[in-house]
């Protein structure tokens, strides 16, 4: 079992040697990079190459590590004993299963993605040692322990909000993925719009990378932006010797696919006006 790459997804040499390696260790597949480099897609492309269901676990921060496992419903339990419902009676009718119990209950192998792990509390990551380290946990109310019956391909994402405790990055692969360069990103854009004009990419692409390059941008545009943006240049018609023809430091036309604050736009229209006086 080998992930090479799919049609849809423009992965490098290093990032599917990092896949294929937490497979063979049997480990969670750490990912981090920018938001918007495609580390959640990259659970979507794996199930999709393997042929294997994906379970999804987006993470929020209010999320607790429990509700991977499962939840107990005590007071539908008080209400229902209250009201005479004969499902008291059976305790399982008040447990719901998290996703890791998805993942460890089904009968074929799984590919669980947790998306966004450092959005939860710290202590997160190190609440779900044992069981990721395991496969298995324990249900006080019933009893019983819940074994995989085949262990799922787990890849849990970052974008490095915080910092992940020792003791969990010790038992996990870990791969980071690095912006693409404008080759690759040429690439990417050719696989979301196949038959797209080169010339206009290339146009796209050399002011995209001079915006991110700008000193104290607070926020610096990402690939799916780059694709929005492009999508929206091609929309509105837009020739590649207009984007050439544009100043450096100039407010980019349709920048609201790029600079997602205010900050970074009254950047622009500062160099903007600076290059005009000059």
């Amino acid at each position: 079992m080998r992930f090479e790459g799919t049609a849809d997804y423009v992965a490098d040499k290093d990032l599917m040697v990092a896949v294929n390696a937490a497979i063979a260790l049997e480990r969670p597949l750490l990912v981090k990079g920018e938001p918007g480099t495609g580390k959640t897609e990259l659970a979507k492309q794996v199930a999709a190459a393997l042929g294997l269901d994906l379970i999804e676990w987006h993470v929020k921060s209010t999320t607790r590590a429990q509700q991977g496992l499962y939840e107990y419903d005590a007071v539908s339990r008080l209400r229902d004993s209250q009201l005479g419902d004969e499902r008291f009676n059976d305790i399982k009718n008040y447990i719901k299963r998290g996703k890791l119990w998805e993942a460890f209950a089904a009968d074929r192998k799984t590919v669980l993605l947790i998306d966004e792990i450092d959005k939860a509390d710290i202590e997160f990551p190190n609440d779900l040692l044992q069981e990721l380290d395991k496969m298995e946990f324990f249900v006080y109310e019933t009893g019983e322990t819940v074994k995989a019956i085949h262990r799922p391909i787990v890849i849990i994402t970052s974008n490095n909000e915080k910092e992940l405790p020792d003791a969990f990055l010790r038992r996990c692969f870990f791969h980071y993925i690095r912006f693409p360069d404008a080759e690759t990103l040429a690439d990417i854009v050719e696989v979301h719009y196949p038959g797209i004009k080169k010339n206009l990419v290339s146009a796209a692409l050399s002011q995209f990378y001079e915006i991110r390059e700008v000193p104290g941008l607070k926020k610096k545009p990402s690939t799916s932006e780059a694709l929005d943006w492009i999508r929206l240049l091609v929309a509105d018609d837009v020739q590649p010797e207009d984007l050439r023809g544009e100043a450096k430091n100039a407010l980019p036309r349709l920048h609201g696919a790029l600079l997602k604050n205010e900050q970074d736009v009254h950047l622009f229209e500062k160099l903007a006006f600076m290059a005009r006086r000059q």
